[in-house]
């Protein structure tokens, strides 16, 4: 069954999760009291309306209250996210994920019994840091309990060897989730063009090359290790 969501709030942030769910193939809908941005999504999701989100009525008029999971992605005013999330528990939509831009804002969230808060500022903060410790770290995923989910480029101490070979488990304790790998490309044109595409589950035997990127589950510091090792 296809998946149906709702987008509240159509800044950088909300529109990077329309444009995202959208291209994946979910059906969208975006609301936003802007004319001007909620036009300048429509061509790009199932629907686009303007209206007021604080306003049950409105709310209810497009069937809000059906959708399987709604962002509340509102940034600048904290009053009409709160007011915007009271509405949509009053509807009793299925799942809320709302916006909380601070530990305050995240605080009175759970005090009301939302339990999906997204923080993109503190998200944003933590992939710069990351990347500024280790230029070669291209994204990572920070999970509880210390670990990470990391994509970084094939440290030059591991280049050219097999996966058995690095021992990335028993050696550093890290998985190997998968990789990204070049491949040459004829375009239209007919000039050939490099392209990274998933190589899928690595195996025992796959060899990792300098032009790879590694996708590794780890602990933080299991990373950092690995990396100093073999940078």
């Amino acid at each position: 069954m296809e998946n149906k969501f709702g987008v509240i709030g159509l800044g950088r942030f909300g529109t990077t999760i329309a444009r995202t769910l959208s291209q994946r193939g979910a059906e969208v809908m975006v609301f936003d009291s802007s004319a001007e941005k909620v036009d300048a999504l429509r061509d790009e999701v199932a629907y686009a309306v303007q209206l007021d989100a604080t306003d049950i009525k409105a709310l209810r008029s497009q069937n809000v209250h059906e959708l399987d999971a709604v962002v509340v992605a509102i940034g600048q005013d904290f009053e009409s996210l709160l007011l915007t999330t009271v509405t949509l528990m009053e509807m009793k939509v299925k799942r809320i994920i709302a916006r909380a831009s601070t530990d305050q804002q995240r605080r009175i969230l759970e005090k009301l019994g939302v339990s999906e808060l997204l923080s993109p500022e503190d998200e944003v903060g933590i992939s710069v840091a990351g990347r500024l410790l280790n230029p070669d770290l291209v994204s990572f995923f920070q999970l509880p309990d210390d670990y990470q989910i990391v994509e970084l480029k094939t440290p030059v101490g591991v280049a050219d060897k097999t996966v058995i070979e690095i021992g990335l488990r028993n050696k550093y304790n890290l998985n190997l989730i998968s990789l990204r790998r070049a491949y040459e490309v004829k375009g239209e044109d007919g000039e050939l063009r490099t392209e990274y595409h998933i190589l899928g589950v690595p195996k025992a035997d796959t060899i990792l090359y300098n032009t790879d990127y590694i996708i590794l589950l780890g602990k933080n510091t299991d990373i950092e290790k690995f990396v100093e090792i073999n940078k």
